[in-house]
């Protein structure tokens, strides 16, 4: 949320509640085309709708969900609760110059992944081939395309649900025979890419260790990996220190030889618990 819209949330909600009670609703808003999804403290539950209809005005957004549950394990989906205004969860989302249609009460969607979807895109060279393993509605894979000069995008993700908005979002941003949506578990759809890659995405967290070896197949001769895991760690430094120790050694394992590797912290999730990038160059010609 912008620094603007962060000062006129704090304004709206400020003559109903308490300070503590506005800033530990703000820690919780995103904004997904034109939903916002709140995180309320517990004191501020009985009060969702007026706190729904509050940001209403002040987002500038047709409807608010409340986050009922965390992200659910495999699917990623969150459970919701409306609080006010239209009701219903399929949105059109706009990004990095992209077009994403999705309905984030069956999909997984986050919008402060948005700057790191950038930076991944602005390290693609021209002509490089990428495989996207998770892929969900295609977030990535569509940033890449239009935001590099990527020849090929290989997204794959197992959700039905996922790999139609995906194909759609392809299609909407003119996209066809630039990315190629691949339906199915990632490992099964890797057995016809290997030695294909340039770089491969690994964006789920609680799988990107268990798949290293299949994203050291796909690589050809030598090829970046972006692994993201959820790293439990005193300090931000550790966290990027043990996941990339974890990386290496999964990559190790898998017949791969390290190149280099570098770590940075993407956002903090909870009490000594951050999400981590590891960027990882491998040489993968001792891989079986």
């Amino acid at each position: 949320m912008s620094i603007v819209r962060k000062r006129a949330v704090t304004q709206a909600l400020s003559g109903h509640f308490s300070e503590e009670e506005v800033k530990s609703s703000l820690k919780g808003i995103d904004i997904i085309g034109d939903m916002a999804i709140v995180k309320l403290p517990r004191a501020l539950e009985g009060r969702g709708h007026e706190v729904g209809e509050l940001l209403l005005g002040t987002l500038s957004v047709q409807s608010v969900y409340r986050q009922t549950t965390p992200a659910a394990p495999g699917t990623k989906v969150r459970g919701l609760e409306w609080l006010a205004g239209r009701v219903g969860t399929e949105t059109l989302h706009r990004e990095s110059g992209c077009l994403f249609h999705l309905d984030v009460g069956k999909v997984y969607f986050s919008p402060r992944l948005s700057h790191e979807r950038r930076r991944i895109a602005g390290l693609v060279m021209p002509g490089e081939v990428v495989v996207n393993m998770f892929a969900g509605v295609g977030t990535f894979s569509v940033v890449i395309a239009k935001n590099s000069e990527a020849a090929l995008i290989y997204s794959i993700d197992k959700s039905s649900e996922a790999c139609r908005y995906m194909a759609e979002n392809i299609r909407i941003n003119n996209l066809d025979g630039r990315v190629v949506a691949m339906g199915g578990d990632a490992r099964e759809a890797l057995r016809g890419l290997r030695r294909t890659a340039d770089r491969v995405l690994m964006p789920l967290p609680e799988l990107a260790l268990e798949y290293i070896p299949d994203a050291v197949a796909c690589l050809r001769d030598a090829g970046m990996v972006h692994v993201y895991l959820h790293q439990k760690a005193p300090t931000r430094v550790d966290a990027v220190r043990m996941a990339e120790a974890a990386v290496a050694d999964g990559s190790g394992a898998a017949g791969a030889a390290v190149v280099s590797s570098g770590g940075r912290v993407v956002r903090s999730i909870g009490r000594h618990l951050f999400q981590v990038a590891v960027d990882i160059q491998l040489d993968v010609r001792g891989a079986q």
